[in-house]
């Protein structure tokens, strides 16, 4: 059964928020369709087309980062497999993309952050790198973190653990590393730099 809303997002809930993440996503593409007719086939494809937010995104990171090397197809594949694996991943991407439209005054739409935003495309990808290194797959997470930075400019190491509702704000120059550690509810800038330093001899660790 299909109403417009994954059963995430009816598990977690959304109190004090106007509408479910997944049931904006849709009426805004809707919308932009009827306004914009030339990409009304894009907007099927990407959102409309989908019965749960999982779908969609899945479907979106993959035409993202699929090509010569790895397709869409396989691409998509292994985020359903993680996302399936481990449902809080696409919980924390609906947190994520909710943290956008509250943070964000220059967001207009969830359709901006979700098709176009850097910094939501790229810690997406990112929390399926993870999920592959979680499973000893780190040869293929290192392949998602590579895509990562050739498409968004972020470079954020597959090891490192990401909270939800975390907000990346243009995103280009970010740098997460290997011992760092992002919490939930952080928003950050471009240019922001994670990591160890040479001095800090006791732990490499850094903690937001």
């Amino acid at each position: 059964m299909s109403d417009g809303r994954s059963t995430l997002t009816e598990a977690i809930g959304y109190a004090g928020t106007p509408a479910p993440v997944w049931q904006k996503l849709r009426f805004d593409a809707r919308q932009a369709a009827e306004q914009e007719p030339a990409l009304s086939s894009y907007l099927a494809a990407t959102v409309l087309n989908h019965e749960t937010f999982a779908e969609a995104l899945c479907y979106q990171l993959a035409q993202k980062a699929g090509g010569p090397d790895m397709s869409a197809l396989a691409v998509r594949e292994i985020c359903e497999e993680a996302y399936k694996s481990d449902p809080s991943i696409v919980a924390a991407a609906e947190r994520d993309l909710q943290a956008v439209l509250e943070r964000d005054p220059a967001t207009r739409s969830t359709l901006q952050p979700f098709l176009f935003f850097k910094g939501f495309l790229a810690l997406q990808t990112h929390r399926t790198a993870h999920w592959l290194w979680g499973q000893g797959r780190e040869t293929l997470a290192f392949f998602f973190q590579s895509r990562m930075s050739e498409l968004y400019s972020v470079d954020i190491h597959p090891a490192a653990p990401i909270g939800s509702g975390v907000f990346i704000d243009h995103a280009t120059g970010i740098v997460i590393g290997e011992t760092a550690r992002v919490g939930n509810d952080v928003s950050m800038l471009h240019g922001v730099t994670l990591g160890g330093t040479p001095w800090a001899m006791t732990c490499r660790c850094c903690t937001v």
